[in-house]
């Protein structure tokens, strides 16, 4: 088995991070704890970013095959904010 087929997915480190934020919210975690779990969702953050900034290279590559371009949704909050 490779490293991708064993790493978790997009949805799954995203759940995994969500967690994470609402277990530090919580307070309930030491400070080891809590830090653990803050450096934990920092790794989390930045593969999604990069997992997502991938996505949207794909989506560019494919609307640029296609003849079409981007542009955001009207009234998306992300609009305009980069990976």
């Amino acid at each position: 088995m490779t490293d991708k087929e064993t790493e978790p997915g997009f949805d799954e480190k995203l759940s995994a991070l969500e967690k994470l934020v609402m277990e530090l919210e919580q307070g309930d975690l030491g400070l080891e704890d809590s830090l653990a779990s803050y450096k934990r969702g920092v790794e989390l953050l930045k593969s999604c970013r990069t997992q997502l900034s991938g996505y949207q290279a794909q989506v560019q590559e494919l609307l640029a095959d296609a003849g079409g371009e981007t542009r955001p949704l009207e009234g998306d909050p992300d609009a305009g904010v980069p990976f």
